[in-house]
């Protein structure tokens, strides 16, 4: 979900439906466009075949209302939507099959160095041997391994960008049963042997009249290009995490938000035409509690990872908030987002020669040797400004007879960002800003295309208000901006990445992992209109982007490159190999921190942030199947024959225990732990079941980090791996001599000679 950039995403809104009488009562919201879900489709293999009652409402609804039909849903999951009134919504609601009946949510959107900074950084962890093994299989290649399908569901692609060039590629894999859709200036030859798919909902084409589909294709899967940069700024070779993947494009966005219903049939689309991996990066904002049963976006999902499809979603951007994690539902791979060690500096030379270190990313045309008057935002006010919006340089705050040819220094106090304090310093004639922010709002970059500018923190500002007051004459300039790499701590949590708890239960721990979502250099349309103006420049067809919407094709890359090593893995082996090898310190061997200082927890970062080269080797893994999700409704709120309609694959002979509780979603077979309520003096214990994907006659030891005033008591302690025994159960026991005053966290890691699997922990008192 894109936050800082050049185009700002608006709140995401998704409409939740009451169980009890299966149809929120709510105005419909796209159109008068329902969606009816009737879950689970007629068997694993159906071969696309509608299911009876679903097939008898479509056509009962036909013969009414002709074009009432919008999509039907037949692939993974059944259901259809359509147009609707209130009545007739409430009517099929009440027809046997049917799961669930809601308005059409409408949601919304939420590189070089990246990937550099990831593998560069997680290879100081392992031998040199498995680096050079590493960097093998990383090329692009023609072989069937490499073959891995990462579907997109986005704003669409711009198929022209060097980024989705197939050179090297060999053919498309007999398996892939997509298509290339034709539209508006977009054919089938648009589509090749890296973009193998193209389809669209409700637009006119999968051409990307946006930025953000093409932005975080070529993030996950994008080809190898020299010399990419934004308008020279952050130059390298581009390339996706997965250079040998294909593209599959499903175009469920559009300018005014991403509807529901197009969503499900991506969804759909995506479960048939045979996707390895899919990526999201939408999700619903709103702080309530998610109803599994009208999430549009956890009901696809679901039904993918039935078909063994690894489905990828953002975890938003509403933090630091507590609480504000998106797209929690278990069977989801959960990103959120963190620096790189890149950093792009602005810095400004005084008159006496002092450097003042600044950042960000300008297009203006001053010169270490062309030295300007330099002025507060207060000395130039206008007469019937206040001083306080003059220190800001709010709109409407400052003389242009006195800011003329002036570098102007202002504060910021008020909710206005740095692009209209940039237009009050331009249109009053001045030359240049220099803006203090706080430490964490310097994290964000803004470009600036017509005037000089940089930002400094509170500490920088005070030297360059010592030095006017020194001086009678002050002067300053500001040096074009210059890319930096290697800076120190990275990664960072960054302050909008969306943190845990769950809504749904504390008993479950989201975000799953962390990874690059700031400043991501990667392919962006060329068209004039999704590009800034820059007398004399092209569209560099690359762009600068924040946001988890950033960080999630990250991780689909990493996913992708781990199913192309391991193809027997399930999606859960797949989600539990990256998360069990994530790494959780620094380039400074710290502690990761968040943007606002303290040490990240695993509300902050999950497992930690991903290593893309241990995950394809990570000696064991945690196999999440559709049981455990069954069992994990059950204990949220759903009854038996409410799942029984939404899987089609657990056990026909399967119930809800009797009064199971939320505690039993703690022993899910989940690459990490998280329990709550822990009373003084009464245990409790989890269940995990470990399979082991390394050598055969393996032995695995158990380590807890200490975790103040909670003992925690590994049963056994030992994992004795043979050829007959290839999955072992052990128990974790968590007791306290007292009730917890406040959440806490540690881990288990379980280690050979050779691998380290670890799983983070979370007790919490709530």
């Amino acid at each position: 979900m894109k936050r800082f950039s050049l185009f700002f995403c608006v709140s995401v809104f998704l409409f939740s439906c009451l169980v009890e009488c299966k149809i929120t009562p709510l105005k419909q919201q796209n159109d008068g466009v329902y969606i009816v879900y009737m879950g689970g489709a007629v068997a694993p293999s159906n071969n696309g075949a509608m299911r009876e009652d679903q097939a008898q409402l479509i056509t009962t609804l036909i013969k009414r209302k002709k074009n009432a039909l919008v999509y039907s849903y037949t692939n993974g999951f059944s259901g259809f939507s359509a147009r609707l009134t209130e009545e007739d919504a409430r009517s099929i609601a009440q027809e046997p099959g049917v799961v669930s009946v809601f308005p059409d949510p409408i949601l919304q959107l939420h590189t070089t160095r990246s990937w550099d900074f990831l593998n560069s950084f997680s290879d100081k962890k392992i031998s040199t041997a498995t680096i050079r093994h590493r960097s093998a299989r990383a090329k692009p290649s023609s072989s069937g391994g490499a073959d891995t399908i990462i579907g997109i569901m986005d704003s669409g692609i711009w198929p022209e960008s060097a980024s989705f060039n197939d050179d090297g590629m060999g053919p498309i894999p007999s398996r892939w049963k997509g298509k290339c859709e034709e539209g508006d200036h977009f054919n089938s030859s648009n589509c090749n042997r890296k973009l193998i798919g193209a389809r669209y909902y409700g637009v006119s084409s999968a051409r990307d009249d946006d930025g953000h589909g093409t932005h975080v294709s070529s993030t996950a899967a994008g080809s190898l290009v020299d010399d990419a940069s934004y308008y020279s700024v952050a130059n390298g070779t581009a390339k996706g995490g997965s250079p040998s993947s294909r593209i599959a494009m499903y175009k469920v966005c559009k300018r005014s938000g991403c509807p529901g219903s197009a969503i499900l049939k991506g969804f759909d689309d995506a479960i048939k035409d045979g996707v390895d991996v899919l990526s999201l990066s939408v999700g619903d904002s709103r702080r309530i509690k998610p109803d599994f049963t009208t999430n549009v976006v956890a009901l696809g999902a679901f039904h993918a990872v039935e078909k063994g499809i690894v489905v990828v979603c953002a975890a938003g951007n509403s933090g630091p908030d507590p609480s504000s994690v998106e797209n929690e539902a278990p069977w989801i791979f959960t990103v959120a987002a963190s620096t790189i060690d890149r950093d792009f500096q602005s810095q400004v030379v005084l008159g006496d020669k002092t450097v003042i270190k600044g950042r960000g990313i300008h297009f203006g045309n001053l010169t270490k040797t062309s030295v300007h008057p330099l002025a507060t935002g207060l000395s130039v006010k206008l007469d019937n400004a206040t001083s306080r919006d003059a220190r800001d340089c709010v709109p409407l705050s400052l003389d242009p007879v006195k800011v003329k040819g002036k570098i102007i220094l202002c504060e910021t106090h008020t909710i206005y960002g740095k692009p209209p304090r940039e237009d009050e310093v331009k249109s009053a004639s001045g030359v240049g800003t220099i803006l203090i922010v706080t430490e964490v709002e310097r994290t964000f970059l803004t470009p600036s295309y017509n005037l000089s500018s940089t930002v400094i923190i509170e500490k920088e500002g005070n030297q360059i208000y010592n030095y006017i007051n020194s001086t009678r004459n002050p002067v300053a300039t500001i040096l074009p901006t210059v890319t930096t790499i290697g800076n120190k701590p990275a990664p960072v949590v960054i302050d909008f990445s969306s943190r845990g708890p769950c809504l749904t239960s504390t008993n479950l721990l989201k975000p799953d992992i962390c990874a690059p979502g700031v400043d991501i250099l990667a392919a962006w349309p060329t068209d004039p209109d999704l590009n800034p103006v820059i007398p004399g420049k092209s569209p560099p067809g690359y762009n600068l982007i924040s946001g988890t919407s950033m960080a999630c094709p990250h991780i689909s890359g990493i996913v992708a490159s781990v199913k192309a090593q391991n193809p027997k893995f399930s999606a859960s082996a797949i989600r539990s190999a990256i998360m069990t090898t994530a790494i959780q310190t620094n380039n400074q061997n710290a502690p990761i921190t968040t943007s606002s200082g303290p040490n990240a927890t695993p509300y902050d970062i999950g497992a930690g942030e991903a290593n893309p080269t241990a995950s394809i080797e990570p000696g064991l893994v945690y196999e999440t199947e559709t049981a455990d999700y069954a069992l994990f409704l059950c204990a949220t709120g759903y009854n038996t024959s409410q799942i029984k309609l939404i899987s089609k694959t657990i056990p026909k002979d399967f119930q809800c225990p009797d009064k199971l509780t939320e505690d039993a979603v703690s022993s899910m077979n989940y690459p990490s732990i998280a329990i709550s309520k822990l009373k003084g003096g009464e245990p409790k214990t989890v269940t995990r079941t470990a399979t082991n994907v390394g050598p055969e006659e393996s032995v695995y030891t158990a380590t807890i980090e200490e975790m103040t005033g909670i003992e925690a008591t590994v049963t056994p302690n030992k994992l004795v791996f043979t050829k007959e025994k290839k999955k072992l159960t052990y128990k974790v026991t968590f007791t306290a001599p007292s009730s917890p005053k406040n959440d806490i966290f540690g881990s288990i890691t379980w280690t050979s000679g050779k691998y380290r699997v670890r799983s983070p922990i979370v007790v919490s008192i709530e």
